[in-house]
């Protein structure tokens, strides 16, 4: 088979703890040896989040004394090859010798009226309190929005049109290479009148680009994992109930977190609809799991009948 994985921000960083390499490093080195049966079985093309990288690197710079600003398409490079360097270390070290891994650093065309741009909602950077997030709103000019019980920097998330690198990328595949690439849904860019192509300030969502992605490369399946074991109807009320398998049409009609869970569940929606594949949502351990439907949430086109976890 061929599969998109997309690894959540949990695969790299745990909420609340700190934004140290060693970290980054400790968490890769799980998510890898949860990923390396399905790279010896199976074409695998791996995306990443880069929420809490890329605002490090943007309070970093604005540290500066210098007060150096560098623009959002820019620190978007630096995460992807920051992680995806982590991730195939951490993978290579696991496979047999002669398997191969390559990252990519990918450009993903958005377009520059998207009306994102005038309504950030993207969360990055570490979570603060709500006197913290105030203040840094007010002495930086940054949005900020809650984040479960704390608050973050949000900036424009527009929607993936284009992987600029699609090419690239089919190419390695079809060679058997285990691809890193699409990091933080990719580097935001645009493109002139001229045609020319320029980047833009803004950090993309990584399961809507994994999903486009999973599109245009064809895949058999895309898999989102996360820190929670599977789609929950009514999370964080008293009645709720894990979705074990689900159509994508039944699964539009239910109400989802819009900052968390919600563009998960569209961008597998998306996929299963127009790439007719499968696509599974759950914890990164269950991974090899996720597929034949013994954990997490597996998405279909059936709309046949719903099944609930016990």
């Amino acid at each position: 088979m061929r599969i998109v994985i997309a690894l959540g921000g949990n695969a790299l960083l745990h909420r609340g703890e700190a934004l140290s390499a060693e970290n980054q490093r400790t968490n890769v080195k799980i998510a890898a040896a949860a990923l390396a049966p399905l790279a010896l079985e199976h074409q695998l093309v791996i995306t990443h989040g880069n929420g809490p990288q890329v605002g490090l690197l943007a309070l970093q710079y604005s540290a500066h004394k210098e007060g150096v600003h560098y623009p959002l398409d820019i620190l978007d490079a630096e995460s992807e090859g920051m992680i995806g360097y982590l991730v195939e270390q951490e993978l290579s070290n696991l496979l047999p010798a002669g398997h191969r891994c390559a990252t990519l650093l990918t450009q993903t065309e958005v377009d520059p009226n998207d009306p994102a741009f005038q309504n950030p909602t993207k969360p990055i950077g570490p979570v603060y309190d709500r006197t913290e997030a105030r203040r840094l709103a007010v002495q930086r000019g940054w949005s900020i929005a809650p984040d479960g019980e704390f608050f973050r920097r949000v900036v424009p998330s527009p929607r993936p049109r284009q992987i600029l690198e699609m090419g690239v990328i089919e190419l390695l595949v079809e060679r058997q290479v285990t691809v890193i690439c699409a990091g933080g849904g990719g580097i935001p860019v645009v493109r002139r009148k001229d045609g020319q192509i320029i980047g833009v300030e803004a950090v993309i969502d990584k399961d809507f680009a994994s999903a486009l992605l999973a599109r245009e490369l064809g895949a058999d399946a895309l898999v989102m994992l996360t820190d929670v074991e599977a789609v929950y109807q009514g999370w964080g009320e008293a009645d709720a109930r894990a979705l074990r398998r689900v159509s994508a049409g039944e699964l539009r009609q239910l109400k989802f977190v819009p900052g968390s869970m919600g563009p998960k569940v569209a961008a597998a929606c998306e996929f299963v609809e127009q790439a007719g594949g499968l696509a599974g949502i759950g914890q990164l351990k269950d991974a090899s799991a996720l597929l034949s439907g013994e954990a997490g949430t597996l998405i279909t086109q059936d709309a046949s009948d719903t099944l609930w976890w016990d």
